[in-house]
């Protein structure tokens, strides 16, 4: 048996199909269980995982057909027997590249946008459902294949090596960290379609900082985010000074990940950084909410504090749906909404979660 696990979206939405992959190597013990996915971050999240035989990675989206076609045909001629693309994947590429690595039997979810050539691409299918998380509309899918889950409870799954737990060790020495509280924040957001719009005003971010620092400046506040962040972050040490806010500059999720297990509370909008922080199981998890959050994708199997959007007033699913289309709303409509959180909402948030 050769299974293909199609996870072509955003590195968290690959985080969020690990309870779908532990159950199909519990379902085909023997399998040949491999992953496809866009990006290098979500590579890095699922290395080490045991559920998998191994991981393809390549940015098909950004390559012409022909290129696409040239790193697709070894995957067609592996000859698998079964194909799964999990939720949420609403754009018909992602069935496209299923119907090209051409496995007997293709699975997939149906969205709001899909039509009758998505139908053609794949031959078994369920419509997706707003009502359950994406980890539990990826279970739904085994029943496709007349399974039930077998395991007793499902948790998201990065498996951390020994070096990566040191590193985050030794990153809390080097900074003189230990004993100290630790709020670790993600200013950024995912950068595909205008997902960038969901982000939390930076001027917030920094405002709300400052009056912790001025509250509580016992509080050491970690910084994570990549290159896209930097900017960000250097505006945020610029305002507080580097003792009061360190920048995180990890290699990898993985070793972020690790050292978000290790802060006293963390905070972000919803993005791969909230689902690794549900990963890993970080304390006080705290989420800003923004447009794109619904039932789908909150943080799965860790309880966290929501800062509520009074904007959105639960019309999330007016803003944002699986449709392979951004976020609905004017630009300047969608800057106002995130900036209608109030930081002292967000710091009454914070400092209850610190004590």
């Amino acid at each position: 048996m050769k299974i293909l696990v199609i996870s072509l979206a955003g590195i968290g939405d690959t985080i969020l199909a690990t309870p779908l992959m532990h159950e199909l190597r519990a379902h085909y013990p023997e399998a040949r269980i491999d992953a496809l996915v866009l990006w290098a971050g979500s590579k890095d999240v699922l290395q080490g995982n045991p559920h998998l035989t191994s991981i393809c990675q390549h940015n098909l989206l950004e390559e012409s057909k022909l290129a696409a076609w040239r790193f697709l045909r070894p995957l067609r001629g592996s000859q698998y027997d079964l194909s799964i693309n999990t939720h949420p994947q609403s754009r018909i590429h992602y069935r496209v590249i299923a119907r090209v690595v051409g496995a007997p039997h293709r699975l997939s979810h149906l969205y709001d946008n899909s039509r009758l050539l998505d139908r053609l691409l794949i031959n078994r299918f369920l419509p997706h459902a707003y009502s359950k998380h994406s980890v539990e509309n990826n279970l739904d899918l085994l029943s496709l294949l007349g399974k039930k889950p077998m395991l007793p409870q499902h948790e998201l799954e990065i498996f951390l090596s020994p070096a990566e737990h040191d590193w985050a060790e030794q990153f809390l020495a080097q900074h003189q960290l230990e004993g100290k509280p630790r709020l670790g924040v993600h200013t950024g957001s995912g950068g595909t379609k205008n997902l960038a719009l969901k982000r939390w005003p930076l001027d917030h971010y920094i405002e709300l900082l400052k009056l912790l620092h001025r509250t509580r400046p016992d509080v050491a506040v970690l910084l994570f985010g990549g290159p896209q962040e930097e900017a960000d972050q250097r505006q945020i040490q610029a305002a507080l000074g580097p003792s009061a806010a360190v920048r995180v500059r990890s290699q990898t999720l993985r070793q972020a990940a690790a050292l978000v297990k290790r802060c006293t509370a963390f905070l972000s909008v919803d993005t791969a950084l909230m689902h690794l922080a549900a990963a890993v199981k970080a304390p006080n998890q705290l989420v800003i909410e923004a447009p794109t959050l619904n039932k789908t994708n909150l943080p799965y199997g860790n309880p966290f504090t929501l800062v509520p959007n009074p904007a959105i007033a639960g019309r999330n699913l007016q803003y944002y749906r699986y449709d392979g289309r951004g976020i609905q709303g004017r630009r300047e409509e969608l800057i106002r909404c995130m900036a209608s959180v109030r930081v002292e909402a967000v710091y009454e948030a914070v400092a209850r979660v610190l004590g």
